[in-house]
């Protein structure tokens, strides 16, 4: 099951059926923890459509007034790529990598986040940009996984590669983050063989095309959520990016027009333009 967050409410994707729902408040309907159930039985007396052109014309990324949060060397080319770029504090990475508690950051709010279809930034003040793609998991304010989407944690890897102390300047600015198209509601949790393919297109032609299986994670979802809910609380919810396994060679950098799209099996393709403000 798929739910969109549109202008005119949210619609529900259903063995190929749309279902509208209108009058909804968005954080109030995806903070459920049975979140399947109440979707199915919201849906039981809509008509379907079975035509999504005008449906889905408008959405939006599926976030309220939630946080994102994201997760850093959880596979271990990230690792490695983060041992690359930093010009001395490599060993840091090493570290987390191995230790029991992982690294989890603050990514930004709805605000800093571009819509499927829209544009990232890349920063003016940095020379090595690439996007991060992510399965990114919604939690409940009672840390229950509920749901997945797809997330891009763009990244400056000049910058936090002349000082680990500079990631929040790397990672959160204007449009730094992408999330969608949709949230992929399931009564399970995603198979572990599920594909995430990062595509770069410049110029209309494929500068970059890379895939990864889930399963090439070193941590568990659940225990990131652990970590993650230990003293915080999320009264409407929480995202969490759980870090990317895909990593452009170390000559490649985003340039303005660039164009990213995200494939997650299940879930769907989220697309946005690089530009710069």
């Amino acid at each position: 099951m798929k739910l969109y967050k549109v202008v005119q409410g949210a619609v529900v994707e259903e063995e190929g059926s749309f279902y509208q729902l209108d009058q909804i408040v968005w954080d109030n309907l995806i903070n459920r923890d049975d979140l399947y159930a109440y979707l199915q039985n919201s849906i039981q007396d809509i008509s379907p459509e079975k035509d999504s052109s005008k449906l889905l014309e408008n959405i939006e990324s599926p976030i309220g007034s939630q946080e994102i949060w994201a997760s850093g060397v959880t596979y271990y080319k990230s690792r490695e790529a983060r041992m690359e770029e930093s010009e001395d504090g490599g060993d840091f990475y090493d570290k987390v990598y191995d230790a029991d508690r992982p690294e989890l950051f603050y990514k930004g709010n709805a605000f800093r986040t571009a819509h499927p279809g829209g544009e990232l930034y890349i920063r003016k003040d940095s020379k090595w940009d690439v996007p991060e793609p992510e399965l990114t998991l919604f939690m409940t304010s009672n840390a229950k996984i509920v749901a997945y989407t797809i997330g891009n944690d763009m990244s400056s890897r000049s910058i936090e590669g002349e000082n680990p102390l500079y990631l929040p300047q790397a990672k959160v600015y204007d449009k730094c983050a992408g999330l969608g198209p949709c949230l992929f509601i399931t009564e399970n949790p995603i198979p572990e063989n599920t594909q995430i393919t990062l595509d770069i297109f410049r110029n209309n032609e494929k500068a970059f095309s890379e895939s990864i299986g889930i399963d090439q994670m070193k941590r568990k979802h659940t225990d990131l959520v652990e970590f993650l809910f230990r003293e915080c609380s999320f009264p409407t919810g929480c995202f969490l990016m759980t870090g990317t396994g895909i990593v452009p060679p170390n000559e490649f950098t985003l340039q303005a027009g660039d164009k990213v799209s995200i494939t997650i099996e299940h879930i769907g393709t989220l697309t946005h333009t690089i530009a710069q403000k």
